[in-house]
């Protein structure tokens, strides 16, 4: 599975705008995105993150009308199968993905995922059909414990598949794919490790302190505006970095995520968001930062677990 260095997240791009409706409350134009899109792809960043949940089929229809006019061949799509929104048809997984191709105006998806574990025996013999014919290219397993990950892969193997890539919560606030053993072993196997809310929905970006708090409405401003006060120190450490390297906080924080190996998946909303991916991707922190900022990070003492997510042990 050959991807680039960051994968491109439109988790947000499922929001109305609406206050209420959605879990970012963004306001995005569709002349917006499209401008995103084009830098993006003009700078090799071509894998595309979505999901039926982001907006329940919104970002997928939103994404396919960014990417209109572009070969099918220059930009790689990743959408998932969530198990807790599942139809009750005959083959939900087909009908899912069925429904996500004809929003995403496309034949096959390069990479598909089960988004969320619920049970894994039952949710992932649907895939080896759809692998066989071809209509999706890769499997991958997102929000899925060690245990989990391979029992999926077992399954996968007894046809001649696997589980290719792993898609978790990782960041520096939150690491328990590292603790668990996950991200070892990623490395061990050949498996693509996805890392999502790298930035933590804003709150390593440095945009944010208690003196200007995420805005009022939206979810994340209720998950993270009591934490800010703890982050101050690491954003503060993380920014003084980020001078040092002519970068910004959130580009020190995305370009930690790539020294752990992985494929930081970043959401992105303006086509400005690109410079930033362009300098992390570029950027080689040395070792003693790196572990700087993880202590930093450890002394913080929050926990980011998002609602969806089961503790990891």
């Amino acid at each position: 599975m050959n991807v680039p260095s960051v994968a491109l997240g439109t988790w947000a791009w499922g929001d109305s705008g609406e206050a209420g409706d959605g879990y970012f409350g963004s306001r995005l134009t569709e002349s917006g995105l499209r401008e995103v899109v084009e830098k993006a792809q003009a700078n090799g960043f071509t894998l595309w993150d979505t999901a039926v949940a982001y907006g329940m089929g919104r970002s997928e229809s939103v994404l396919a009308r960014a990417l209109s006019g572009f070969d099918r061949g220059e930009y790689q799509l990743s959408t998932k199968f969530t198990p807790q929104i599942a139809g009750d048809g005959d083959d939900p997984v087909a009908d899912m993905l069925e429904q996500s191709l004809d929003r995403l105006r496309t034949d096959y998806v390069d990479l598909f995922w089960i988004h969320n574990p619920a049970d894994v025996a039952r949710w992932t013999p649907p895939l080896i059909p759809l692998l066989k014919s071809g209509t999706i290219k890769h499997v991958g397993v997102s929000n899925h414990s060690m245990e989990e990950i391979a029992l999926a892969d077992r399954i996968l193997g007894e046809a001649g598949f696997r589980v290719e890539a792993v898609q978790n919560h990782f960041s520096l606030l939150y690491r328990p794919s590292e603790r668990t053993g996950i991200l070892d072993h990623c490395r061990d196997h050949d498996v693509r490790f996805f890392a999502y809310m790298v930035l933590e929905q804003g709150a390593l970006t440095g945009t944010y302190s208690p003196v200007h708090p995420l805005p009022d409405g939206s979810s994340r401003a209720a998950a993270y505006n009591r934490i800010l006060p703890q982050l101050r120190t690491l954003t503060d450490r993380t920014a003084a970095i980020g001078d040092a390297h002519g970068a910004s906080t959130a580009d020190i924080a995305t370009a930690w995520a790539l020294a752990k190996g992985t494929t930081p998946i970043i959401g992105i909303t303006k086509a400005s968001h690109i410079d930033g991916l362009i300098r992390a991707r570029d950027l080689d922190l040395a070792a003693e930062g790196i572990a700087d900022l993880e202590t930093l990070a450890d002394a913080a003492d929050v926990d980011t677990r998002g609602w969806w997510e089961r503790e990891m042990r």
